[in-house]
């Protein structure tokens, strides 16, 4: 394994790849893929809609194979040129070196993929750690940012330390050890409130076995970090969310963010169900009709 390897092994790393390529076979569209060099490592980026459409770059939750997260916001691509990468130092196709979520290394890693497509300003969506990624562009760049969706973000506040530590790191741990589906199921349980797909709940375990997982979180963002960042922005949040739920986050964005446009709450865990995700994407739909004509 080379230098700068997430993977615990070749073979892991071959496991984790064939899921993401199993998954890009499941989108009922067409899907591109390019490779573009920045100073932070040669990234792959999936790319599917309308080639006149309007860009808009989806970011992937962390820890998680890019066209997971993408398949949440599917429905899109209808309208849409989707810009998804995979973002460096997580399990994917882009290098993997872990990039630092405290500085302005994803606002300037961002900038030249956009540079890369001729795009000067456009939307964004980011779920999870994708949502800190949008976050750290938003203190460096805002400019560049014409609106944001931001689904159940990194970034804002965190949920219970003990709640984590109890429902989701120590099971992870014992099914790391013994493979056990049963505290597999725990974590995931844990994860979606219950409501995610069994092809889901593998994949998340082979991460688990054969990843070494990124446990920095982007930096909770300030107040004055985004004192010039004036873009319409749309939180979606779940209220049985572990990690970011949504009675600590709505306070917290209400305060730090100066155009929240929207903030949606959920009855969903932070993997959101088939039904979650139908009402999620209407959301979408009618704030960029709105905010990104």
């Amino acid at each position: 394994m080379g230098k700068h390897t997430i993977y615990k092994s070749e073979a892991g790393k071959k496991q984790i790849l064939q899921h993401y390529e199993d998954y890009l076979k499941t989108f009922p569209f067409v899907v591109e893929r390019d490779y573009v060099d920045t100073s932070f490592g040669r990234t792959h980026i999936l790319v599917a809609g309308p080639r006149q459409g309007k860009p808009l770059f989806v970011f992937q939750g962390g820890n998680c194979i890019n066209p997971m997260t993408l398949s949440w916001f599917a429905p899109l691509v209808e309208n849409y040129r989707i810009y998804a990468p995979d973002t460096i130092g997580h399990p994917g196709y882009s290098d993997e070196n872990r990039m630092s979520g405290k500085d302005c290394s994803f606002a300037q890693w961002i900038k030249e993929l956009m540079d890369f497509y001729n795009i000067e300003r456009c939307a964004f969506i980011g779920p999870s750690f994708g949502g800190g990624i949008i976050l750290r562009l938003a203190d460096f760049m805002p400019d560049i940012i014409d609106c944001a969706v931001l689904v159940s973000p990194a970034g804002i506040k965190l949920g219970s330390k003990l709640d984590m530590i109890r429902k989701i790191l120590i099971p992870m741990i014992i099914y790391q050890t013994t493979s056990s589906k049963e505290y597999l199921h725990r974590v995931t349980n844990h994860m979606a409130a219950g409501n995610m797909k069994e092809n889901d709940v593998q994949i998340i375990g082979d991460i688990f076995k054969n990843v070494k997982l990124e446990s920095e979180m982007p930096k909770l963002t300030e107040k004055s970090e985004l004192v010039n960042y004036r873009s319409p922005t749309l939180i979606i949040a779940g209220s049985k969310d572990i990690f970011f739920p949504e009675k600590r986050l709505k306070s917290a964005a209400q305060a730090i963010i100066p155009n929240l446009v929207g903030f949606k709450s959920l009855d969903m865990g932070h993997f959101p169900s088939t039904d979650h995700l139908i009402k999620i994407s209407s959301d979408i739909r009618k704030f960029l009709s709105v905010h990104y004509k």
